[in-house]
């Protein structure tokens, strides 16, 4: 895998930046959400950011560009970002099938999931259920308990056929254990060392943000807009499902990310060759809607072809749209799930795209 330099990047970061948050300020008191954050950005940098809001609803304390944001399964794009760095190593092929990498339960896989391969998985079409009761699973060995959850789900029948379109937490899971055997640690350290670090993501962890009992990031709160009784890591999906959506980041780090993503596709510097980017960033050839970790569409804003996808835990929201052909990309996030928290990101982002086109 490619150690990028960062540091033309980083000063780039470092340069004068739009403050956009004036106009987001009128779209979270239009919906009454507690916070919002969003970025523009191209391949290189953040050209805009802004932050409006507090952390939590009530109290004063305000949220900053420093804080902390839910992803949810916005980390489905990273885990497969990070599966593409094994790709990259030729310790992992997307048609691989599950019963290479589970040698130890192959002749137990059932029948109808014998061929079901990485890419299936990752763009489900595996015949996977959307979720297993992923409480039930412990916290201790989250290694262990994914390979768990791999061979319950592998050695039961599909949940929905072969090859067809549904969207599965599950298989992001299995997944993630493919991975775990790979690199021989856990998701979490696979994604530290491979994606994080790598890409100058400093600000990034696992699970619910802020300290237990303290206002110290931004609190999650429920579609209705009421503070969830508790936060900090806890607060959160269980972690065993974590490779479908437990990653929180600062929107800065966030965008570094995405900002990676642009420039592999437009075969520049980055995390690993263009044509893995090609192969993550393009759509499923039965129905071109979903790649491998993202939703792939066309808008004529973008000039063509889009990657989305959104994000929660039912306590937060996060959204991005990325532009490859025009090369720009906005993310938005805010500490409040639910329809208001849909509808506001998505007026942010069409505020975003107006902004950038003057």
């Amino acid at each position: 895998m490619k150690i990028i330099s960062l540091m033309l990047l980083l000063a780039s970061s470092c340069m004068a930046q739009q403050d956009v948050s004036a106009l987001l300020e009128p779209i979270r008191l239009k919906y009454n959400l507690p916070a919002m954050t969003a970025a523009v950005i191209d391949d290189q940098k953040i050209l805009a950011q802004g932050v409006t809001g507090v952390r939590k609803a009530g109290e004063k304390e305000k949220a900053t560009l420093e804080d902390l944001w839910h992803l949810g399964s916005e980390t489905k794009a990273i885990t497969a970002t990070l599966a593409g760095t094994f790709v990259a190593e030729g310790k992992l092929k997307w048609n691989d099938p599950v019963t290479l990498h589970f040698p130890e339960f192959s002749n137990r896989i059932h029948e109808s999931l014998r061929d079901v391969t990485v890419a299936d998985l990752l763009s489900h079409r595996a015949g996977l259920t959307a979720n297993l009761k992923w409480s039930e699973f412990g916290t201790r060995n989250l290694s262990r308990e994914r390979l768990k959850a791999a061979k319950d789900l592998l050695t039961s029948p599909p949940a929905s056929p072969v090859g067809s379109y549904a969207y599965s937490n599950a298989g992001y899971v299995v997944v993630g254990a493919i991975l775990e055997k790979l690199g021989k640690k856990s998701w979490e350290d696979l994604l530290r060392e491979r994606v994080f670090a790598p890409l100058g993501m400093k600000q990034t962890g696992f699970g619910g943000t802020g300290t237990s009992g303290k206002i110290d990031q931004p609190w999650p709160h429920l579609e209705s807009g009421q503070p969830v009784a508790e936060n900090g890591p806890a607060t959160d999906n269980p972690p065993a499902m974590g490779p479908a959506g437990t990653c929180h980041a600062s929107i800065g780090s966030w965008a570094l990310f995405l900002s990676d993503q642009l420039r592999g596709a437009a075969g520049g510097k980055a995390l690993f060759p263009t044509n893995i980017y090609e192969e993550i960033q393009s759509p499923h050839p039965k129905d071109g809607t979903y790649g491998l970790g993202w939703g792939v569409g066309r808008r004529p804003w973008a000039g063509g072809k889009v990657l989305t996808h959104t994000g929660s835990n039912t306590m937060n929201f996060a959204v991005c749209w990325l532009a490859p052909i025009k090369g720009f990309g906005i993310l938005v996030c805010t500490n409040q799930a639910g329809d208001n928290a849909s509808k506001a990101a998505d007026e942010a982002v069409a505020a975003l795209i107006a902004w950038r086109s003057k």
